[in-house]
């Protein structure tokens, strides 16, 4: 069934599980709204454990102010009208408490989304309010004074965020992207600077090529539907995990020979399906479906490197710490993490776009990831088990990185006992 089929309160209840089951809110913190075609606000309601919220929990306040619903409406109810007032494209808001963003509240700021291109295409210069008492008319008014100046996404001083879209779905990875956004950014700053990208890299970034020639007839036999599934499902594990969000992540598995299948861009990740893979066969695309702007350079990948099958580009928020902080990656910590993930080169912003060969050629099985500054980490393997394994180990490896420097240097594993480590499990 199509999200946007889904009554608005189921749309409320589904999203709102996500956000409680993914640790950026709690039992009692938070609220979305939907405004309706009829005019009427669909609301979260007060005093309701949001971890156990059902469908049938969410109220309605009629244009008219009638209340229909179990319980009361939100406190916060009084600013969701004044956005809507303010603002008549938007038709969802979301309203929480993310450690992250909470963060920035508690020390007034806000995070600049100019440090990762898809942050800043999704939530865009992120706007400030000064504090107000919850629940009142005059928080409502400080809030929709910033919308009303055309920001999607705002601070809240001392408080948390709000977040507002044209639906209901792009709104929540308006808020996931805003929330990894800051975590990456603290991260970051535990190892070194943040480094941010200037107007013309993210414009780059956005004019991308990814409209390969369509193909004119495209056939789906057993096993390339069977690959279809299986992206489906490590891409569903990998938001589960953490290591993808809702915006951002693309896996392609090789398919014959250079053809391959790759997730389409747009998607909202956490709810791929498998129409939502293109096929890419002799450089066309599947007639009707835009492949993921990283297209190009997963294909220069497979044509360079015959020994991979399987590709992961991805942002998860310890390994963008060191994307952020242009920090070096170091593997030589524990056996797995060198064994798995080797020594890891990092890339300037740029030499992954419009199938720049560049990157392809650091890729081999001596060296299956590669680091793109203020970007993402290109994970690649044999097939699709391998890859997410090499994307948890490093993932889980920068944070013990970040973690370890609240406590002394980190010692690495001596020269030797590197040399005897490969000698066992890489010869």
């Amino acid at each position: 069934m199509s999200l946007s089929l889904l009554h608005p309160r189921q749309q409320i209840e589904r999203v709102m599980r996500l956000i409680y089951q993914h640790g950026m809110t709690t039992t009692s913190g938070g609220n979305i709204s939907i405004l309706d075609d009829d005019g009427s606000i669909w609301i979260t309601p007060a005093g309701v454990d949001k971890g156990s919220l059902t469908d049938q929990d969410i109220v309605c306040i009629k244009e008219n102010g009638d209340i229909e619903g179990l319980h009361r409406p939100s406190s916060e109810y009084p600013f969701h009208r004044a956005i809507y007032e303010k603002r008549k494209d938007l038709r969802a808001i979301i309203h929480a408490h993310p450690p992250a963003l909470v963060s920035f509240s508690i020390v007034r700021k806000a995070p600049d989304t100019n440090v990762i291109p898809q942050a800043r295409q999704f939530c865009g210069k992120v706007g400030y309010a000064t504090y107000r008492l919850p629940g009142s008319e005059e928080l409502g008014e400080s809030i929709a004074a910033v919308f009303e100046e055309q920001y999607n996404s705002l601070i809240m001083e001392n408080h948390g965020t709000v977040v507002g879209g044209s639906n209901l779905f792009k709104t929540f990875q308006r808020f996931e992207t805003l929330e990894f956004c800051a975590r990456s950014i603290i991260h970051a700053a535990k190892i070194g600077e943040v480094h941010r990208l200037q107007p013309e890299q993210i414009s780059r970034f956005e004019q991308q090529e990814n409209k390969l020639p369509e193909a004119e007839e495209t056939h789906h036999p057993s096993d390339e539907r069977e690959i279809r599934h299986e992206i489906c499902r490590y891409i569903g594990r990998a938001c589960d995990q953490g290591l993808m969000i809702s915006s951002h992540g693309t896996a392609s598995l090789r398919w014959n020979n250079d053809d391959f299948l790759i997730s389409s861009t747009g998607v909202n990740r956490r709810f791929i399906t498998p129409d939502d893979i293109v096929q890419i066969k002799d450089g066309t695309r599947e007639p009707g479906k835009l492949p993921s702007r990283s297209v190009l350079l997963h294909q220069e990948i497979y044509r360079q490197n015959r020994d991979i099958n399987c590709i992961i580009t991805t942002q998860s928020p310890h390994l963008m710490a060191f994307c952020l902080a242009h920090q070096k990656f170091e593997t030589r910590t524990i056996p797995e993490s060198y064994v798995l993930l080797k020594d890891i080169p990092s890339v300037p912003f740029g030499d992954h776009l419009d199938g720049n060969p560049t990157l392809p050629q650091l890729l081999s099985e001596e060296t299956p990831l590669v680091m793109i500054e203020n970007d993402s980490v290109v994970v690649t393997g044999k097939n699709l088990l391998e890859t997410f394994d090499r994307l948890e180990v490093a993932e889980f490896s920068a944070k013990s990185l970040i973690e370890s420097t609240s406590l002394g240097e980190v010692v690495t594993i001596s020269h030797q006992e590197i040399e005897d480590l490969k000698k066992k499990f890489l010869s």
